[in-house]
């Protein structure tokens, strides 16, 4: 899946609310820094963890809610 599908599919997980998705990757992006585990088989090697994180919002493996 093409990072274009990827971040429609995460922005729609989230009611388009693009701040949201940035707040929820970020958050997710520390926890990957801090050693979680990714919850998704990588796709290819090298990912970043920003792709990472949208990847794992967009197949609904992580719940985002408004704080």
């Amino acid at each position: 899946m093409r990072i274009e599908q990827v971040n429609a599919k995460a922005l729609e997980r989230v009611d388009y609310d693009r701040y949201l998705l940035a707040q929820a990757v970020a958050k997710r992006v520390n926890e990957l820094l801090n050693g979680a585990k990714p919850l998704i088989d990588l796709p290819k090697k090298n990912m970043q963890l920003t792709e990472i994180a949208t990847l794992e919002i967009a197949e609904g493996l992580i719940k985002v809610k408004e704080s």
